[in-house]
């Protein structure tokens, strides 16, 4: 996979329908759009592994996130997709409920996809999963969103606070896939996340067969003979002719 063009990033997640959004859109030129939104606590390296997606790079040190939105192209199954990917602010919690800001919730109604990150090196990241996983669902009310679940600092395993077949087990239970991932270390794994919602919301936005299709496929055909048939005809056919020939 490489980067098409250049990543283009906004202070806001833009509005619908804007001139900011139609900027920074490939879907524009054509193409099916796929717009992920990365979710998760503070600290948990979501900036970090969206830039590795987008670059194959890592950088150690960035600056706190203000929500920047990434555009790219992408080959998914012979076919380029324009792959928009919002990154979010640090959630917070406070007296056990999630505090999501107007933001935040604008950035998940707008997703087709999201990937919830947690870190192995922080178990209150992890706490916030099953939260989170809910209230991106109850945004999405009538349909199910793909969500996929990533443990980030696989290679941090000194100061580990998560067992990462916790955060496997959690994803299975909530009907997620699930990645252990090593921003710093592994773009494999990065990838493969974010290219199976891609894939997920790809096939998710095939058109269906079309009224005039489906009309056509309801036609009849015409039955063609079985040989009992064709035997007996050809028989009838014989016999008229002996009567023929003996009549004679």
């Amino acid at each position: 996979m490489r980067l098409i063009q250049n990543m283009c990033t906004i202070a806001e997640y833009p509005a619908p329908g804007s001139a900011a959004a139609a900027d920074c859109c490939l879907g524009a030129a054509g193409r099916r759009l796929v717009k992920i939104a990365v979710v998760g606590a503070s600290g948990v390296g979501k900036t970090a592994l969206v830039v590795r997606f987008l670059t194959k790079r890592f950088i150690g040190d960035y600056e706190r996130n203000a929500g920047n939105l990434y555009t790219r192209q992408v080959q998914i199954e012979g076919e380029t997709l324009a792959i928009q990917v919002q990154d979010t602010p640090g959630i917070q919690v406070h007296e056990n409920s999630l505090s999501c800001s107007e933001q935040l919730n604008r950035c998940i109604r707008w997703a087709d996809a999201v990937v919830i990150v947690f870190s192995i090196t922080d178990y209150k990241s992890y706490e916030l999963i099953s939260q989170l996983h809910q209230h991106v669902q109850q945004l999405h009310l009538g349909t199910r969103l793909p969500v996929v679940v990533v443990a980030n600092k696989a290679d941090l395993l000194h100061i580990k606070q998560v067992d990462p077949q916790l955060g496997l087990q959690l994803a299975g239970m909530l009907g997620c896939a699930f990645y252990e991932v090593s921003v710093s270390e592994n773009y494999n794994d990065v990838y493969s996340a974010f290219h199976v919602l891609c894939k997920e919301v790809s096939h998710k936005q095939q058109p269906s067969s079309t009224p005039e299709k489906r009309r056509t496929s309801l036609i009849p055909r015409p039955k063609s003979p079985n040989m009992q048939d064709l035997k007996r005809r050809f028989k009838q056919a014989l016999s008229a002719k002996v009567r023929t020939v003996t009549s004679v």
